[in-house]
């Protein structure tokens, strides 16, 4: 293990090229996002229910997925443990809600909250590693959050636990938002999707964020600069375990259930599959990854599309993001970037 003051493998910018710049200026600016934010809102008068309900999960596994995308495309922090921020969220809200219900001005803080804390106290220790022990130890921790919630009663054991009142937002007695109804609760999930890009993007923005991307191509420049850079990359860390906390937290109100597994080593791979599948070092591609893999996923398990190799669908999809990764190296964001070269070609 290199020691915390070496500068990464390479210290130029021109040598870490496979991380772009997460905050430059994306094509069409804020127009694309909000375009396609409108787009979303208007879609619960063309689709059926379930349709709305695979629009709800996919929205929350974007949120999931642009917290990730914070600390991997931002810092250059490689997590395999991300999936216990997203788990704690779902399990505080659940028993935070308990059998009569809660407000949701009491549930969604202490479930985003609950996350941070944890992301605190696991980024503290394991950003003492680099590279490949600090993804170990981060999926160390997330393996002990798992075992708290599978092997006790406090979450219910293996089989989890139920949520039995959807919480509510109320006021002077008056019910402003309920969120067991399916529109508003389509409409609080795209809400919360819109703040969380909209954050990380004037975040990335900032002076913090290039800090980070700063650290990414060259911590010791950084230290020497006069940076604080573990107090950056902890802040960073933070942040993304309390967004990864509201995803949870959406998670658990969406299903009525929460169990172990999501906080398992295989969600945070799943959610790195969606970064990589849709490009790594930018905020669009998470959520185009998030949208892919879901949807791929989807496809994949359904008997009427593929038949018997429905219950094969995790070795269907594996050799479809292996083919997107090798013909596109840049992840689905950057399709258009190389269409464009073939048509110059």
């Amino acid at each position: 293990m290199a020691p915390e003051g070496d500068a990464p493998v390479g210290g130029s910018a021109g040598d870490v090229g496979a991380l772009p710049d997460i905050a430059r200026r994306e094509p069409g600016g804020w127009l694309v996002p909000a375009a396609a934010a409108l787009a979303i809102a208007a879609l619960p008068a063309f689709v059926s229910p379930y349709g709305q309900d695979l629009v709800v999960r996919i929205a929350v596994y974007a949120i999931f997925a642009l917290s990730l995308e914070l600390i991997v495309g931002a810092a250059g922090l490689v997590s395999l443990g991300h999936a216990a921020f997203l788990g704690i969220g779902a399990y505080v809200t659940v028993l935070a809600s308990g059998d009569a219900g809660a407000s949701l001005a009491l549930v969604l803080p202490l479930a985003i909250a609950c996350a941070a804390a944890y992301a605190l106290f696991v980024g503290a220790l394991s950003l003492r590693t680099r590279g490949v022990y600090f993804i170990m130890v981060t999926l160390a921790f997330a393996q002990m959050a798992y075992f708290v919630f599978h092997d006790t009663q406090v979450g219910g054991g293996s089989d989890g636990i139920f949520l039995s009142v959807k919480p509510t937002l109320q006021v002077a007695g008056k019910t402003l938002l309920d969120l067991g109804a399916r529109l508003p609760f389509y409409y609080s999930v795209l809400a919360a999707l819109v703040a969380t890009y909209a954050l990380l993007a004037l975040l990335l923005a900032s002076r913090f964020g290039h800090a980070l991307a700063g650290i990414r191509v060259n911590e010791q420049r950084m230290r020497a600069a006069g940076f604080s850079t573990t107090f950056y990359k902890l802040a960073a860390f933070v942040i993304a375990g309390a967004l990864a906390g509201l995803a949870g937290a959406l998670l658990a109100i969406k299903d009525g259930a929460v169990n172990p597994e999501l906080l398992a080593w295989q969600e945070s791979g799943a959610v790195l599959l969606m970064l990589i599948l849709g490009g790594i070092g930018s905020l669009r591609g998470a959520v185009i990854g998030a949208i892919a893999f879901t949807l791929l996923k989807e496809l994949y398990q359904s008997e009427a599309i593929v038949g018997r190799m429905a219950s094969h669908w995790q070795l269907t999809l594996g050799l479809t993001i292996i083919a997107f990764v090798a013909l596109l190296p840049k992840g689905l964001i950057g399709l258009g970037a190389r269409l464009g070269l073939g048509r110059r070609g």
